[in-house]
C-alpha cells in the first residue's frame, strides 16, 4: 500500500467507490489491451488509488504483465515521448542521431514482445500531437499493451478534445471531492483522533478547510494528530481544531 500523505501514522486507506473502481479500471484496461481514463482534481485520491492498483497487480503471483509508468514535463515534444518510453522499454537513452520516426518503430518492436501496461502520469500535459502518437502505438496490429492515462485539472478536457482518443477510451473515472453528508464516517473511519467526535465539528473541519479533499483532510490530521499527543488527547475537540488552524494558515482553505 502507498504512503499516506506526509507519513501520516495510523491513518486507515477508505475503500471509498472512486478507490474501489480503480482497482477494478485498471484490471479491466490490462485484460483486455484497452486504454482507460482516471483523472480528478488535485487531492482527491486518484494517484493513491491508482499506485495501490498499480501495486495489486504487480503482486499478483498470476500477473504476467509488465507495468511501466511515466510522467512528462509541461508540454513534452513527440520526440521526448519517444524518448522516454524507448529508455523505459530498454532501460537505456535512445541515441540522437536516431530519428522520432525511426525510434516509433523501433517501439512497435519493444511494444510486441510481451503484454505491457504503460501509465501516463499528469496526461493533462500532452498536446494532440503526442496523444496521437500514444494512440497509433497502442492502434497498431502488432502492439500488445494496455495503456492509463492519470491526470489532475483538465485532464478529461484535453484528452476528450482528440475525437480518435475518446471513441477508444473503454474505462474513465473520475475522482471527485467526498459528498458533505459523508465526512463524518469517513473520517472516523480514516483516523483514530476522529474517534467519538461529533458530526458538527467535522463538518466544521471539512467547510473551513478540507472542503472534500483527501489531501487536505491528511493535511489537518497529520498536524491535529500530532497536537493530540503533546497535549495527550486521544481525540480532536475545538481546541485542537483551532490550533491547528493556526499551524495552517489561519483555517480558511479555499
Amino acid at each position: 500500500m502507498p504512503t499516506h500523505f506526509a507519513n501520516l501514522s495510523g491513518a486507515c486507506t477508505l475503500p471509498t467507490h472512486e478507490f474501489q473502481t480503480a482497482a477494478r479500471i485498471v484490471n479491466d484496461v490490462v485484460r483486455c489491451q484497452a486504454t482507460g481514463v482516471i483523472h480528478g482534481n488535485a487531492g482527491t485520491g486518484k494517484t493513491f488509488a491508482v499506485q495501490s492498483a498499480l501495486e495489486g497487480l504487480e503482486t499478483d503471483p498470476t500477473n504476467l504483465v509488465s507495468v511501466y509508468s511515466l510522467t512528462f514535463l509541461s508540454r513534452p515534444s513527440m520526440r521526448m515521448i519517444t524518448d522516454l518510453l524507448v529508455q523505459a522499454l530498454t532501460g537505456s537513452v535512445p541515441s540522437r542521431t536516431r530519428s522520432r520516426f525511426y525510434l516509433t518503430a523501433m517501439l512497435v518492436d519493444l511494444l510486441t514482445a510481451q503484454p505491457r501496461l504503460l501509465v501516463v502520469d499528469e496526461a493533462q500535459r500532452l498536446n494532440g500531437d503526442c496523444i496521437e502518437l500514444l494512440r497509433h502505438l497502442h492502434d497498431h496490429p502488432d502492439t500488445r499493451f494496455a495503456l492509463l492515462y492519470v491526470g489532475g485539472n483538465g485532464c478529461w478536457e484535453v484528452l476528450s478534445r482528440e475525437p480518435m482518443l475518446r471513441s477508444r477510451v473503454f474505462r474513465r473515472l473520475p475522482f471527485t471531492e467526498l459528498p458533505r453528508d459523508q465526512v463524518p464516517a469517513l473520517m472516523r473511519r480514516f483516523h483514530p483522533i476522529y474517534a467519538g467526535v461529533d458530526d458538527d465539528l467535522l463538518w466544521e473541519i471539512d467547510d473551513s478547510f478540507a472542503h472534500g479533499t483527501l489531501r487536505d483532510w491528511a493535511c489537518f490530521t497529520h498536524t491535529a494528530a500530532e497536537l493530540c499527543s503533546n497535549s495527550s488527547r486521544e481525540r480532536v475537540d475545538a481546541e485542537v481544531m483551532a490550533n491547528a488552524y493556526t499551524l495552517l494558515g489561519g483555517g480558511v482553505h479555499t
